[in-house]
């Protein structure tokens, strides 16, 4: 009887270790999958590279702040080393590197330093805008930050040539330079926008452009065949305005509004099917303002205010 019973568990005993070794094995397996997959998902998790983290310390070392101003930057700090969780930056996981520096409306004031900006070779997009640089120029050396795709300068109190440098950002989908005391002589129009045919915004409002219709208009239509905002108030333009600009198929944004006068409004204004908005204010425009403009079938926002001399019926 004790025989009986003691031979099949003996007999089971090969099955139990099998068992027992498969199930070792899997447990083993899975937690090699997992190390594994630890290891590949780390670099999505990387801190900022050393000499990113270099070069924001030193480009905070400039910056001064307002009574008024929202933050101070404190997360810059060399007891923080990681920069991609700094206030502003965004970094690529994968890499480390900053792609995305953002101080606009932070009430910043003084000379900012470029020299350490120009070391983020990997900025895809830069906003500086409303803040007060000391009436300083925009620098050479732009042409470094070869990945920009979105630069906005505006309202921050730069001043002088926009420089060349600046038309060599092929990559630039966005540029904004608008209400700064900045002139646009040499390069001229046509020379900063020659390379940027990725651009879909341009905004240089309070630019002073000082150029006639026949040379910034074809000067626009020309290398920005894809354009979809444009704004340009006060800039000095003078008229007519130039029938080049009806190529502009995708036109959903246009503001001339505050330039010398332009005498009549074309006809093909009313044949932008893109168009949202369009802010034409104190342009000197006369005579009989286009019906078809009316039938645009995406106007949204339409200003023509302070034009005295234009004529024509609301349908």
């Amino acid at each position: 009887m004790d025989l009986l019973l003691v031979f099949p568990i003996f007999s089971l005993l090969p099955s139990l270790l099998r068992i027992l070794f498969l199930s070792s094995l899997l447990f083993f397996s899975s937690f090699v999958f997992a190390s594994e997959n630890n290891s590949k998902a780390s670099p999505t998790q990387r801190q900022c590279i050393e000499g990113h983290f270099s070069a924001l310390l030193h480009l905070k070392q400039g910056f001064n702040f307002s009574n008024d101003s929202k933050t101070t930057l404190s997360s810059w700090n060399p007891d923080n080393r990681d920069c991609c969780s700094w206030e502003g930056i965004t970094c690529d996981g994968a890499t480390g590197h900053v792609i995305s520096l953002d101080l606009s409306e932070l009430s910043i004031y003084g000379q900012i330093d470029f020299e350490s900006l120009f070391h983020l070779r990997s900025l895809q997009s830069l906003n500086l805008a409303y803040n007060n640089f000391d009436s300083s120029p925009i620098p050479s050396g732009f042409d470094q930050l070869t990945s920009l795709t979105h630069l906005n300068l505006s309202s921050s109190d730069f001043y002088g040539q926009i420089p060349l440098e600046i038309s060599l950002l092929t990559s630039l989908v966005s540029l904004d330079l608008s209400y700064n005391p900045l002139q646009l002589n040499n390069p001229n129009m046509g020379t900063l926008l020659q390379n940027l045919s990725s651009l879909r915004e341009l905004y240089l409002d309070y630019v002073n452009i000082s150029a006639e219709g026949g040379e910034w208009g074809p000067a626009v239509s020309s290398s920005l065949p894809r354009l979809r905002k444009l704004s340009l108030s006060d800039c000095y333009l003078s008229g007519p305005i130039h029938s080049s600009l009806s190529k502009l198929h995708f036109l959903s944004e246009l503001d001339l509004s505050y330039n010398n006068p332009f005498s009549v409004l074309p006809n093909f204004m009313g044949n932008f099917s893109s168009l949202t908005s369009l802010r034409l204010i104190g342009c000197g425009l006369q005579g009989e303002f286009p019906e078809s403009i009316f039938r645009l079938p995406n106007l949204k926002t339409l200003y023509v205010s302070y034009n005295p001399l234009l004529t024509g019926e609301i349908p």
